[in-house]
């Protein structure tokens, strides 16, 4: 049967590139000074971040014109890659650290960044087991526990590398696809327990994330340590006041504020284009997260619906985490704004995720 196929959601296509082009003019707006001082090139993660968003949009319209129903063919080839990856990017010698976590493949400046593909690969398997499973999700044990374990799995060899901001995007996505299933929000309470045991026990394995915890609660009680990014990044909001000090103009981008074109490019959004231009970022994350939950609800079957479901959280969720951080509502932990924030791997991966949801509203009733 040939499912009959209209024009792309405009406005879930329209959000998306005015998010991407704001995201190249903050990151040279952001790296500018940091990409002069370490590689003599005021322009060097302006180019990198072109040429990936070029990429990005070349894979985005791609997708965007092939039948979504591709993936409930390959998803299961898709994870198993994504697994083998994951466990790749632990042995030494092939994973590359950066930033203090083993979290890379690559060579060079060139590196992929495998738990980026596994929040993808996750979400169109569990749409693919969810939409045709034989058991009820209603059911613990059978329907329940086994995606819940995979999910456990991936989550586990995520934060070996370690990275649990990531680790939490996949989580929260894929908690959101099981919800969407039709699981019982007391059976997932149950699993809320267990992951709060497992959050204090991964505190107390790494002093460092209990000293980001402390940090959090007071960023004063070590501001030249713990609590400095908070600082610095509350810095950089204070002084935008409403209209911002001007395009270009971030004082916090010398060098007091780290990692000013990735983890926290909304802090000199901020500063440079005051309240109203952080208002216009999120009012167009809310109306792409508003489109992507329409396409979600009015997809013609239960794959396509849950497929849009998880692309639209994994989205919802990362914003929540990065904006949470930038203003002090959540300890500090390394995850990129999405279309915004300077990357590879990550910027193309969501570029394409879009572009199948965006082949998804192409179906909708």
């Amino acid at each position: 049967m040939v499912k009959p196929r209209s024009a792309p959601d405009l406005y879930l296509l329209g959000s998306t590139l005015l998010l991407l082009v704001i995201g190249v003019v903050m990151v040279y707006s952001a790296s500018a000074v940091l990409a002069f001082r370490e590689f003599g090139d005021a322009f060097y993660y302006l180019k990198r971040q072109a040429l990936f968003a070029a990429l990005g949009v070349v894979a985005l319209f791609f997708t965007m014109n092939m039948d979504y129903e591709v993936w409930r063919k390959y998803a299961k080839v898709v994870l198993l890659v994504c697994f083998v990856m994951l466990l790749a990017v632990l042995v030494p010698g092939i994973g590359v650290v950066r930033g203090g976590a083993r979290s890379w493949l690559g060579i060079g400046s060139f590196g992929i960044q495998p738990s980026e593909f596994m929040k993808i690969g996750m979400i169109m398997f569990l749409a693919k087991w969810l939409s045709g499973q034989h058991h009820p999700i209603t059911h613990f044990t059978k329907g329940l526990l086994p995606p819940l374990g995979l999910v456990g799995l991936a989550f586990g060899l995520i934060m070996l590398q370690p990275d649990l901001g990531t680790g939490a995007v996949l989580v929260g996505a894929a908690l959101l696809i099981i919800y969407a299933a039709g699981a019982r929000l007391r059976h997932l309470s149950y699993f809320g327990l267990v992951g709060v045991l497992g959050f204090v026990g991964l505190v107390i394995a790494a002093p460092y994330r209990l000293k980001r915890i402390t940090a959090f609660l007071d960023p004063w009680q070590d501001p030249l340590g713990a609590g400095y990014q908070s600082i610095q990044s509350l810095y950089a909001i204070g002084p935008g006041g409403l209209v911002g000090l001007g395009l270009g103009m971030s004082r916090q981008k010398y060098s007091y504020l780290p990692e000013p074109q990735t983890d926290f490019i909304f802090s000199i959004i901020a500063e440079e284009l005051g309240f109203i231009g952080g208002s216009c970022v999120l009012l167009l994350f809310m109306v792409l997260v508003w489109r992507g939950m329409r396409t979600a609800i009015t997809a013609p079957d239960s794959f396509g619906s849950l497929l849009a479901t998880g692309i639209v959280g994994m989205i919802a969720v990362q914003v929540v985490i990065n904006i949470g951080v930038v203003i002090g509502m959540f300890p500090v932990t390394g995850i990129t704004l999405p279309l915004i924030s300077a990357g590879g791997s990550s910027l193309t991966l969501m570029l394409t995720s879009i572009g199948v949801l965006l082949n998804i509203s192409r179906y909708s009733r």
